[in-house]
């Protein structure tokens, strides 16, 4: 597949993904109040960010027709 994910949209989506993920585990492992659904729902997002971005293909910008990755 060709790439579709600039430079600048890679590290942001690696960068959301790790905090975004933490966040997840945090609040799994119960340091966080929140609901461990919620913790659930943030790891997977932010697996997902992290792996779009190091991939650098997002199947939601193809499906919308978006390409970060020309200049």
């Amino acid at each position: 597949m060709k790439n579709n994910i600039g430079a600048t949209d890679r590290k942001t989506r690696i960068v959301v993904g790790l905090v975004v993920g933490l966040i997840g585990l945090a609040t799994l492992s119960g340091l966080l109040g929140l609901e461990p659904t919620i913790g659930a729902a943030l790891s997977l997002v932010g697996l997902i960010l992290i792996g779009t971005g190091l991939v650098r293909v997002c199947l939601l910008y193809r499906l919308l027709g978006i390409d970060t990755s020309r200049p």
